[in-house]
Parts: C-alpha cells; structure tokens; sequence
C-alpha cells in the first residue's frame, strides 16, 4: 500500500473507506468507493437496486474483504490487521438484519441474553438485569417471554435492536430496517434510532431505499450508482435532495414529487 492511501488522522472519523473496489470474481459490483463516516452519524447508504448496499455493509462489518481498497476504523486498517484485532474491532458492532434474525425457539429475553453469554463473564442474574433494559429501551419492557412468533413486524425488529444494542456496541449497522413494515411502525422505529443516537452516542449506518426514513435519520450519506458502478455522491441527503450535481441523485431523492 502506498502511503497516500491512509487516511490522515481525523479525530471525528469513526469509519473512513479509501479506493473500495467491491467485486465477485471478475463480475465489478462498485469501484472506488471513498468515504468518510463520522463519530455520531446517521449514515445512509443508498442507490438503485441491484448497486452493492447490501454488499458493501458485508465489507464494513467483516463479512466479506473486498477486492481492492482498505476500510479503516479509528486509525485502524480492518482487512490488514491479525484476526485477533479483527475480532476485538467485531465486539465493538451491533447488527440489525433485514429479517430481525432473532430464534424462534427463543424468548425474547433469551435472543437479547445470547451474546452477553457468549462474550461476557457476567452472572445470570447480571444478564437478566442488562436484557431487561435492552429491551425497555426498544419499548418492549414486560415481553421478555414472548416468543418472536407471537409479536408483530414491527415489535420483532424492536428486539432484534435490543439484542444489536447487548454489548454497548460502538457502531450500530441495520439493513433494510424498515422493510417489510408499515408507515406506523417504520416511523416508529426511525424515532427510536434518533433516541438512541442521542443516548449511547452510536454510529449508525442502515443501508436503505426509503426515503421517509432517509431524510428522517440521515445526517450522512453516499450514492452508489448501478450504471457507472461507483459513487456519485456523499454527504446529508437533505442538501443532496437539492443541491447534487448529479441528475439521477436528485430523482431517486425526489421520487414521487410532483
């Protein structure tokens, strides 16, 4: 790697990629993905169908390395440190699937209570104590027994959340976390981000299409374009919403306006 490539040191820099190139075998996905994502952000990642969100956000949580390019958290390059520090720097993020991902045959309170078994040397009693107010913090106090199938949509990413949020992450990452939910709820859930944003001072990244919840939550973001393959924009959304250089920026942003 040549020097030029590190980022310099930027204290409000919580997650800076340089010269990402995302690909499956020969097949380029995107190319050249430079961005910044700072310390607090809401950060969106965005674009057409079919332009890589899903894949880039496997590449920022350790999924999947890329095929050029370095992401860095802090001052630290992920995909050239040992794999001790990889999964050091792991037990810092929290993970909300498009689906929820949460275990049927579990309680809520036992999906919450599963990484604070796995990763911690804490009491069953000092466990029972963090999950229930994981999940008090997402609104579900008093449905540490329900079981996932018998809550809603809506309830079910909620606590998907309160297990996400178990170990105090640093770095909050959603997939699609308003998909399959109805307006109510989706603003519900945007809400909840927002509040807590404000109360752990997390970064959150969420990979999303819908722009209630984008020009909701996001203070940040980047574009990625199916067509050229690489990004055509950054930045707050809102401003993009108007001021972008770019033409398709502006449409995807500005969809459904007369």
């Amino acid at each position: 790697m040549t020097p030029d490539l590190k980022p310099q040191a930027q204290p409000e820099a919580h997650i800076t990629v340089r010269d990402l190139t995302m690909a499956y075998g020969d097949f380029v996905i995107q190319h050249d993905l430079n961005f910044m994502v700072r310390r607090g952000d809401i950060f969106i990642i965005m674009g057409g169908s079919g332009c890589g969100k899903s894949t880039l956000l496997r590449h920022l949580i350790g999924l999947k390395p890329p095929a050029k390019g370095q992401v860095y958290f802090d001052d630290i390059s992920f995909w050239e440190a040992e794999p001790e520090e990889q999964e050091t720097i792991k037990r810092g993020f929290g993970m909300l699937f498009q689906s929820g991902a949460l275990w049927s045959s579990l309680t809520l309170a036992e999906n919450v209570a599963l990484p604070l078994g796995e990763y911690t040397g804490l009491s069953p009693a000092e466990i029972g104590e963090i999950v229930s107010l994981k999940l008090a913090l997402v609104g579900l106090a008093g449905f540490e027994e329900f079981y996932p199938a018998e809550i809603s949509g809506g309830m079910q990413k909620r606590a998907g959340l309160a297990r996400a949020m178990a170990l105090d992450p640093d770095i909050l990452f959603f997939d699609e976390p308003s998909a399959g939910l109805d307006p109510i709820s989706s603003r519900r859930l945007d809400d909840l981000i927002l509040e807590l944003r404000e109360s752990l001072g997390a970064t959150i990244v969420v990979v999303t299409h819908e722009l209630a919840s984008i020009f909701t939550i996001g203070n940040n973001s980047v574009f990625l374009d199916p067509e050229s393959r690489t990004m055509i924009a950054g930045g707050d959304p809102k401003i993009l919403r108007t001021e972008s250089a770019d033409p398709k920026v502006r449409s995807f942003l500005n969809r459904g306006e007369p």
